[in-house]
């Protein structure tokens, strides 16, 4: 039998139009651990997902909805959207993890930073890079990545330019197609990124294929949270990173 709650609890500040990335972190939470979340605004649903957009987001005030949050106090706080920080840079993504830290007195994740934390832990400095972002925002996430000192080798972006709800609408078979299409000899591991994408479900099927790690936004936000809580062990399904355990 499992159990729901118990172990720890999980924060999680997700932005408004977002309906993947709880789902994805309910199918990966290990037994006892609960998620309990609040909305962000900051940006307009029926506007394009722009760089605009998502540094909005970024710039947001959180005072509201994490302190909401905290009502439950959350053992992890995780910041659940990668390009509102992926478009500031990476020390605007540090500088929003310890405020947050410092409001809530909680380990703090952020979706931009547990991708770094992931390739590290990989030990990968080559990617591929696919989002459902539109090529400027891209543009960007390949620039914070390279800051950090990964390169990217291969590239490759969807074909239209996606609305908000329309980036969480790419089913799993388009989103595996992207991550073929990122893929190259020269890269060590796959980056799908983007909390709204549906990458976790197509990360064995796609390790399997390419034979090299495939590292998602949600997927990296729980590993790095596991590793937070101090969870190791295992955790079959979800790709060679969760494999590894928590750390």
């Amino acid at each position: 039998m499992t159990t729901s709650r118990g172990r720890a609890r999980l924060g999680v500040l997700v932005p408004f139009t977002n309906g993947n990335l709880e789902p994805d972190l309910v199918l990966m939470r290990p037994d006892g651990v609960s998620l309990h979340s609040a909305r962000m605004g900051g940006y307009d649903e029926d506007e394009v997902p722009d760089a605009a957009q998502m540094q909005g987001l970024g710039a947001a005030d959180l005072d509201g909805p994490l302190s909401l949050l905290l009502g439950v106090k959350p053992d992890v706080v995780i910041y659940g959207c990668t390009s509102a920080t992926l478009t500031h840079g990476p020390a605007f993504d540090r500088a929003l993890a310890d405020r947050i830290a410092a409001a809530s007195g909680a380990k703090t994740v952020t979706a931009a930073g547990a991708l770094v934390h992931a390739l590290t832990a990989l030990n990968v400095k080559k990617i591929g890079f696919a989002s459902p972002y539109v090529p400027a925002i891209n543009d960007m996430a390949v620039g914070f990545l390279g800051d950090l000192g990964f390169e990217t080798v291969s590239r490759a972006e969807v074909d239209a330019t996606l609305g908000n709800h329309e980036q969480g609408a790419l089913d799993p078979d388009a989103v595996y197609a992207l991550g073929l299409r990122a893929n190259s000899v020269a890269a060590e591991a796959i980056v799908l990124s983007c909390t709204e994408m549906r990458s976790v479900e197509v990360i064995d099927r796609l390790e399997q294929r390419l034979g090299k790690p495939v590292v998602t936004s949600n997927q990296a936000i729980m590993f790095e949270t596991l590793g937070a809580l101090g969870i190791g062990g295992g955790m079959q399904g979800f790709g060679q990173l969760l494999e590894k355990g928590g750390r």
